[in-house]
């Protein structure tokens, strides 16, 4: 694979990888949300996979490509959360060890997630420099294998395989919305589902109060980020060279949503669907609840990322 290509063939390949070690999940519908929102929403739960995010398929492929040489010291991260989580289920299932670089400001949740698997964490300061200091240090010493949370080739072609089956599933869709924060889920999809049916519409949704994916879409070009104070803790990432491209690329628009748009539609995920969806999950179907996208009798899928909420700090 070369910089910034992902094909589909790649995320075939990778569908095939990972077969053994993540679920085929399910697609959940709701009458209720169907009238409010007068859509026909489809809502593919990657919050049901194994560590309760869609991050294991990417992090699963991105070690599963690899050698044992490649990996005879273990693999190392960085990550809010789920990623961390992700790697370190994946690393686990091949006896590996791990390190996961964390915020200090993590979700309790995810760090206990983290840690419940087997997993070292080291924690830092709550910048994506410091994440990515700390990271560069333990592989340089350790010898591990960086595992990039979204800006790897491996990591796009795993998450990409959400679409392969979406596809399947509902075959009928017309648009296809997800949550974009560093781009690897949106890059992934935008490679199968553009390949498989251009015709399909194709929406990022990130909060406005981390607008850099929107900002970046909108000149052309990278965009400097900014602090980003939102309650979606897993979409604070910056895209990447990469990311940006393979979006550009793919991608008919990226809209932003404000929090209390956010929080009014996971509480109504909860509620309808009768799963639990954290914040950034529900930054899509905000967009659709607070019409940001104009979907009125249109089949609409909707990708909801992950499920790992701290019980103790809900915000209702």
């Amino acid at each position: 694979m070369t910089q910034p290509e992902v094909s589909l063939a790649d995320i075939r390949a990778a569908q095939r990888r990972i077969a053994g070690s993540v679920l085929r999940t399910p697609v959940l519908e709701s009458p209720s949300l169907d009238e409010t929102t007068g859509a026909r929403l489809y809502f593919k739960c990657e919050s049901l996979q194994p560590v309760g995010a869609f991050k294991l398929r990417g992090a699963s492929n991105a070690i599963e490509a690899r050698t044992s040489e490649q990996l005879r010291a273990g693999v190392v991260t960085h990550s809010s959360g789920n990623h961390g989580a992700a790697v370190a289920y994946a690393a686990r299932r091949r006896n590996l060890s791990a390190r996961i670089v964390m915020p200090r400001n993590a979700s309790a949740a995810k760090l206990a997630a983290v840690r419940s698997l087997g997993a070292q964490v080291l924690l830092c300061e709550p910048t994506l420099a410091a994440r990515e200091a700390m990271a560069a240090q333990v592989a340089s010493q350790s010898g591990a294998l960086f595992i990039h949370p979204y800006d790897d080739p491996y990591v796009i072609a795993g998450q990409g395989t959400i679409a392969l089956e979406l596809l399947e599933q509902v075959p009928q869709l017309e648009w296809l919305l997800c949550p974009v924060g560093g781009g690897g889920l949106a890059s992934g999809l935008g490679v199968a589902v553009k390949a498989l049916r251009p015709d399909i519409h194709l929406i990022a949704v990130e909060p406005a109060a981390a607008d850099d994916a929107q900002r970046s879409f909108a000149a052309g070009a990278l965009a400097p980020a900014a602090a980003a104070h939102t309650i979606a803790d897993g979409l604070r990432a910056t895209l990447s060279a990469r990311t940006f491209e393979l979006i550009r690329e793919h991608f008919d628009a990226i809209v932003t949503v404000d929090e209390a748009a956010i929080v009014r539609a996971m509480r109504a995920l909860w509620q309808n669907l009768r799963i639990i969806v954290e914040a950034s999950s529900a930054v899509p179907f905000a967009a659709v609840l607070e019409r940001s996208i104009d979907v009125q009798g249109a089949h609409v899928g909707i990708v909801l990322t992950g499920g790992n909420v701290d019980l103790d700090a809900l915000p209702w």
